[in-house]
């Protein structure tokens, strides 16, 4: 008998315990787990130590399947059972789909979805796939994004693109318990011969613009010569008419100059004549001396000298100097004989 309640009482000791480690649950950080009593939802542990009924209480366990990429770019799913509801950012990589831009051109592309789980109830129970209810929908939803767009604005409008499949899938999945943060395009392969054209266009583009360079640099060089000669010819004529002017205005001073000292010579000259003799007179005949011993001084070739017509007012003048010197010098001189009209006086024998 005693045996017999010894037996009992140690199995339920052992069936205490593991009823004891069946009731404590312990949840990690950034974890959660979904309980249902009698296969109904009852609560949400939190992370930390958790105790539960054995038996009437047990964690809902889901089944996940996801989509990989193998490594011949093939791919492959993967089904994941857990209890535990991870609620960090998750980053899925789907594989790549194809896609047909407005212009009919077929393009393979690669997307990245950042999403994160906010009510873990709803992410069990409002859908039954959660991984793969978010491909399927980027999928559907990228190829009706691409679907109205060309091949270039596909290819530049990346970011447009996921802030529209941002919004979209964001919206979708708010029932499901569920946040997209971001969704990202990894990458767009256009087909091979697409992208040899798309090499052709941009080399010729390039070309192109470098022609357009290469012109627009001649004739702005072109533009710069001509203003410089032009600004050389217009500095040079400004120097010439200053110059010009600088030399009138000299010759004008020299000429007044002169004049003032001629007019102070005749001036002098009057004051010595006394009135006998006109000074203009006496003047015209120093200058026809002048050019008379410079006539004469030509050379030992010169035979002959020609006297002008007018000599005769210089034999006046001539004569009005005499009389100067006769004044001057209170000597009587016989006055010259006039010479007779129409002829001239000897000359001066030639040496």
């Amino acid at each position: 008998m005693f045996d017999f309640l010894q037996t009992v009482l140690i199995v339920l000791i052992i069936a205490l315990v593991i009823f004891a480690f069946l009731g404590f649950k312990i949840v990690r950080h950034s974890e959660t787990m979904v309980i249902e009593r009698l296969g109904r939802y009852d609560r949400t542990l939190q992370s930390g130590v958790n105790i539960i009924w054995p038996i009437v209480d047990r964690p809902r366990t889901v089944h996940w399947r996801y989509t990989e990429a193998g490594p011949d770019n093939r791919p492959y799913h993967i089904t994941r059972s857990t209890a535990r509801i991870d609620l960090r950012e998750t980053v899925y990589d789907f594989p790549r789909q194809n896609v047909i831009t407005r212009d009919n051109v077929a393009i393979l592309i690669n997307a990245l979805v950042y999403f994160q789980i906010n009510d873990p109830m709803r992410a069990v129970y409002e859908i039954n796939n959660l991984p793969d209810a978010i491909e399927k929908l980027t999928q559907t939803t990228l190829r009706n994004i691409i679907g109205e767009l060309d091949l270039d604005e596909s290819l530049v409008s990346r970011d447009t693109i996921n802030k529209k499949l941002g919004l979209i899938l964001d919206e979708a999945t708010h029932k499901w318990g569920v946040k997209v943060n971001r969704v990202e395009l990894q990458d767009i392969t256009p087909p091979a011969d697409v992208q040899h054209a798309m090499e052709k266009q941009m080399r010729a583009e390039r070309e192109r613009r470098a022609q357009i360079l290469s012109a627009e640099g001649s004739k702005g060089a072109a533009i710069l010569e001509a203003e410089g000669i032009r600004e050389a010819q217009i500095q040079k004529a400004e120097g010439e008419k200053q110059s010009n002017i600088l030399r009138a205005e000299g010759e004008a001073q020299a000429i007044e100059r002169l004049a003032a000292a001629q007019s102070a010579a005749l001036s002098q000259v009057a004051g010595s004549l006394n009135g006998t003799t006109d000074p203009a007179s006496f003047l015209i005949a120093m200058r026809y001396v002048e050019t008379l011993k410079e006539i004469s001084s030509g050379g030992p070739q010169t035979k002959l000298v020609y006297l002008p017509y007018e000599a005769t007012g210089l034999l006046g003048a001539l004569g009005g100097i005499k009389d100067l010197f006769q004044h001057n010098t209170s000597a009587p001189l016989p006055a010259p004989r006039p010479p007779l009209p129409g002829k001239l006086p000897p000359a001066p024998p030639q040496a």
